[in-house]
């Protein structure tokens, strides 16, 4: 088994509550690691054996162009989406974190972690 991730893609989108959250939007990070066989594309060197990280990287993108109120909202999403549409991923794990959230006091980020196994 072995792990890919694409690390710290940055958005910027329209998630919150608040209704100038909406409107402006704010900077996310996202992180995705997946696990997943990666034998016969080391042995091949051919895309067509493994994942094409460009297309995860799209439905990542996808997820975060649609907004919502609560980051739990569109980190589920992005797991269900990716965990759906990639069938060889056997374990997904995704990093979703608001930059500077509008808590009333300096607060670098507000980050979720979900994880799916199949």
């Amino acid at each position: 088994m072995s792990k890919i991730t694409l690390e710290n893609m940055e958005f910027h989108a329209f998630h919150g509550c608040l209704d100038f959250e909406q409107r402006l939007g704010n900077t996310f990070i996202v992180s995705l690691s997946m696990e997943l066989d990666t034998t016969q594309p080391g042995l091949t060197d051919d895309l067509e054996h493994t994942l094409n990280y460009q297309l995860v990287y799209d439905e990542v993108k996808a997820q975060m162009e649609t907004p919502s109120k609560l980051i739990e909202h569109v980190g589920q999403r992005i797991l269900d989406a990716v965990f759906q549409r990639f069938q060889q991923i056997k374990t997904l794990e995704i990093k979703l974190s608001k930059l500077n959230p509008p808590l009333g006091g300096k607060v670098e980020r507000v980050t979720i972690e979900l994880i799916k196994h199949r």
